[in-house]
C-alpha cells in the first residue's frame, strides 16, 4: 500500500510543486523544494527495501490442461551477479549476433541489451538480471535469455539490420572482438 500512497503523492503534489517553483513566493519555492526532495527521498528508500515476494500458485492454478508436458522451469539461485557485462566475443551469424563472456558462479539466466548504431560501429549495452527481476529499461531494449555452458555465459540477440556494423562496447565504445581475431 506504501508504494501506492508514494506514487499517487507524486502525481498530485508534483505538479503543484512545479508550478509554485514558477509562480510562486520564495517561502513557497521553498516548500516546493523540500517537498520535491523528501518525494525523492522516500522514492529511494522505496527501491532499496526490500519486498514480500508474491504467493506462488498451486500447480493446479495454472490453466494449461498438461502441466507435465512443459519443461519445469529451472530452479533460480538464491542470488544471481546482476551486473553490467562486457562481451569478450562477438559474432554475427544468420541475422543474430552471439556475445559471449565470462560466466560468475552464480550467472543469471537473462540479460537486458540495448543495441545503438553510430558510426559504422553497433554499441551494445549489457546487463545480466534474475528472470523475476523488474528493471526499468530504455526504449529498444530487450530481456533475453542467457546460456551458460564450461564457464561462459552467451546469448543470442536479434540485429534486425545492423548485421555491416562493428560491435563495440556502448559503455567504453571498445571493439568486441570476433573469436577468430
Amino acid at each position: 500500500m506504501l508504494p501506492f500512497s508514494l506514487g499517487m503523492a507524486w502525481l498530485f503534489l508534483a505538479p503543484l510543486c512545479l508550478w509554485l517553483l514558477v509562480r510562486g513566493s520564495g517561502r513557497e519555492r521553498a516548500g516546493a523544494v523540500v517537498t520535491l526532495a523528501l518525494l525523492e527521498a522516500g522514492t529511494i528508500a522505496m527501491s532499496t527495501v526490500p519486498h514480500a515476494a508474491l504467493p506462488a500458485r498451486p500447480a493446479a492454478a495454472h490453466s494449461s490442461p498438461a502441466p507435465s508436458a512443459r519443461r519445469a522451469p529451472k530452479p533460480l539461485p538464491a542470488t544471481c551477479a546482476e551486473r553490467a557485462q562486457v562481451p569478450r566475443a562477438a559474432v554475427a551469424e544468420g541475422g543474430r549476433l552471439l556475445l559471449s563472456w565470462s560466466a560468475a558462479p552464480n550467472e543469471c539466466d537473462r540479460a537486458v541489451v540495448t543495441l545503438r548504431a553510430r558510426d559504422h560501429r553497433l554499441l551494445i549495452w549489457l546487463r545480466t538480471i534474475r528472470r523475476t527481476a523488474e528493471h526499468a529499461t530504455r526504449r529498444g531494449a530487450r530481456t533475453l535469455p542467457v546460456r551458460v555452458r564450461a564457464g561462459t555465459a552467451s546469448m543470442r540477440v536479434p540485429l534486425h539490420g545492423h548485421a555491416r556494423y562493428v560491435p563495440a562496447d556502448g559503455r567504453s565504445g571498445h571493439r568486441i572482438p570476433s573469436p577468430a581475431t
